[in-house]
């Protein structure tokens, strides 16, 4: 499935929720979910009441648009995630917090999880000492996300560390902002993701 390039708060709009797909323009009064809050196109203000399999799809298209995932990739960790010890549910929302891409956004090494990608394709990032090109790489615990070494002098890194400073981090994550690094102390439990969506929707929609 291609990648989707079109406008981001159309996505927020059609799941009714904030994704937060376009960094700090989420957090203002600017957001389409604040201005427009029901579903986009001609009848979007007078769509009816969602069917079971509609709520079930529509939590899987939260999460996946959330963490922009493509639907097979989704698809795989969900069977990565049945395959595991533990809550399935859970076990899905883990693997989608361990990309290197969210981890990146999520220690506040990039104002989006679509420029943090974009910094990790353009190969900014590296994990243990080692580049890493790949957004979809899933860290472990202990692992250490830092920026490159050359990349840590450019403007663009410095103005988006300050811009993010006050922004909470998880307890998962040991970030040192002065040394553009973070290291994963351990994979998140469900209480330390605040993902948006009901995971056990998606659990019931792929388990038909």
């Amino acid at each position: 499935m291609a990648r989707y390039t079109g406008p981001a708060c159309k996505l927020c709009r059609r799941e009714g929720k904030k994704l937060f797909l376009k960094g700090d323009r989420c957090y203002t009064s600017k957001c389409a979910v604040e201005r427009r809050s029901y579903a986009p196109g001609q009848h979007g203000a007078n769509r009816k009441k969602t069917s079971e399999y509609g709520l079930q799809l529509r939590a899987k298209q939260s999460a996946r648009r959330y963490y922009g995932i493509g639907e097979s990739q989704f698809h795989k960790y969900f069977l990565m995630a049945d395959r595991k010890a533990g809550v399935t549910g859970s076990n899905l929302l883990q693997i989608c917090e361990s990309r290197l891409d969210n981890v990146v956004y999520t220690a506040g090494f990039a104002s989006s999880r679509a420029q943090a990608r974009q910094f990790v394709n353009h190969a900014h990032f590296t994990v243990n000492g080692t580049k890493v090109d790949i957004p979809s790489y899933l860290v472990k615990a202990g692992d250490v996300v830092a920026v490159k070494e050359t990349s840590k002098s450019t403007e663009e890194f410095k103005t988006v560390v300050e811009a993010n400073a006050a922004r909470p981090v998880p307890q998962w994550l040991d970030v040192n902002k002065d040394a553009m690094s973070a290291k994963v102390v351990k994979l998140p439990d469900r209480e330390e993701i605040a993902t948006p969506v009901e995971e056990h929707l998606i659990v019931e929609f792929y388990s038909k």
